[in-house]
């Protein structure tokens, strides 16, 4: 699958995006505020990331930018199949903060979990110290639970309290969202 936004293309990682998915997410400033990634993070990192097998229900996205007027790649978006459903989890590299691309492939993510897979909700957390991803949480339509629960960081090399998510998708706010595959 791929999606087109307004300024945005979320697309499938291929082994040849490596040196660039490295660049763009190993800064420690990334990496402390994701569940799964390591710390430091390298190319065989990302090597391994890009060639991990998924689901179809587990689309996963590599966000590029064209602002540039070049294809560039400023973050990773992706459904996976958690404990209690399908968890949302995204990140960007630290010069595309503060400019509305978590939302916008937030946005793109959440139409194709509800109108190409037909998800019903969507879970997802954002730890207590990154309180701007849940700004971008709660601007999709997730709802806090009011739990706060411990999460794995392999990047922490440990726990941190995080802040758990909902969102129904059979909730008619969001309207149908074009899509490509």
């Amino acid at each position: 699958m791929f999606a087109r936004t307004k300024r945005l293309t979320l697309r499938p990682g291929w082994p040849e995006d490596a040196p660039a998915l490295t660049h763009a997410i190993c800064h420690e400033s990334v990496v402390a505020k994701l569940a799964r990634a390591p710390w430091p993070y390298a190319l065989g990192d990302a090597e391994a990331f890009l060639s991990e097998p998924r689901g179809p229900h587990e689309p996963r996205f590599l966000i590029e930018t064209m602002e540039t007027g070049a294809p560039r790649l400023v973050g990773g978006i992706g459904l996976q199949v958690a404990e209690s459903g399908h968890e949302l989890g995204y990140w960007l590299t630290p010069d595309a903060w503060g400019r509305g691309y978590a939302t916008e492939a937030g946005e793109a993510v959440v139409a194709m979990a509800r109108h190409a897979l037909g998800l019903h909700r969507l879970d997802a957390f954002h730890f207590v110290d990154n309180p701007a991803s849940g700004r971008v949480l709660a601007k999709l339509g997730f709802r806090p639970t009011g739990r706060v629960e411990p999460r794995t960081s392999r990047g922490r090399g440990g726990e941190a309290p995080a802040v758990m998510f909902e969102l129904d998708l059979d909730d008619d706010r969001c309207s149908p969202m074009p899509l490509a595959a």
